[in-house]
């Protein structure tokens, strides 16, 4: 029996805000579970809250055009129109916005075996950042290079996914990280015409190919791009170390290494995006 001191608007906003710490502590624990280890249901509803931070994410850094720190040419003519109440003295001078060219982002996703908990996952945060960003060239590697970008192109998620898994790309195969990126710079190098490019590897480093290889053709696309951005999911282990040939041999040559194991690492791309 409801007591005289409760209102049935109080109970209504009480069971309101449980629901809504309850849903809060649903989407956190989600967002810091890592990929591998999330059950069918869960990466269901994971994937939902995803797609929508994704895509705010993407817009954000889509509208983020201004530069915040230096300034363009003086105006001069706006510089004397406000400033003549002084004479047409430069007192306060007056500096033309720079709008820098938005960042061009060149992806390879790993789909071998060893990537499989995560591949599918990161095939659709990649298709999220396609849509929002205006130059984005997409590709997935196993033991060799395949370019999905016109598959991403005026197509829904479920059509792009479609499109994916009838392409023969070596999903869950073996590991050739060095062949890729050699493929990568003889057919595809001219991606990288733009100083702006941010390279983008999402890889967890196992390489069945020669590590002199890997590291020879990274230092190539190194001197081209601004940055050479590395997701590897096996950061996300307390205790992981990369040690392994091709990821130890890749390492001097990534300006940025980080996560890629959980929804919360990938958000924090935006950084440094």
């Amino acid at each position: 029996m409801m007591s005289s001191g409760t209102s049935v608007q109080d109970q209504s906003s009480e069971q309101e805000g449980a629901q809504a710490v309850a849903g809060a502590s649903v989407r956190e624990r989600l967002a810091k579970a890592d990929l591998s280890t999330l059950q069918q249901a869960d990466m269901v509803a994971l994937e939902q809250i995803a797609l929508r931070l994704f895509r705010q994410m993407a817009r954000r850094l889509a509208r983020q055009r201004r530069i915040s720190t230096g300034r363009g040419q003086v105006d001069l003519r706006r510089t004397i129109r406000r400033n003549i109440s002084h004479g047409g003295e430069p007192i306060n001078l007056h500096f033309r916005e720079r709008r820098p060219r938005p960042h061009r982002l060149v992806t390879l996703l790993d789909i071998s075996g060893s990537m499989s908990p995560y591949s599918v996952f990161l095939v659709k945060f990649l298709f999220v950042l396609q849509k929002h960003f205006r130059h984005v060239d997409t590709f997935l590697f196993s033991t060799s290079l395949v370019e999905i970008t016109p598959l991403f192109c005026g197509r829904r998620l479920h059509e792009s996914l479609h499109a994916l898994s009838q392409l023969p790309a070596g999903w869950a195969g073996g590991t050739n990280i060095g062949g890729s990126l050699h493929e990568f710079n003889q057919l595809h190098r001219r991606k990288l015409h733009s100083s702006d490019t941010l390279f983008l590897v999402l890889s967890d480093g196992w390489d069945t190919g020669e590590p002199s290889l890997l590291a020879a053709e990274l230092a190539r696309v190194k001197r081209q791009v601004r940055r050479v951005i590395w997701l590897n999911p096996l950061l996300g282990m307390k205790d992981y170390q990369p040690l392994t040939g091709g990821m130890y041999a890749a390492l001097p040559y990534i300006d940025v290494f980080v996560a890629a194991h959980n929804l919360e690492s990938l958000l924090a791309l935006e950084n440094h995006l």
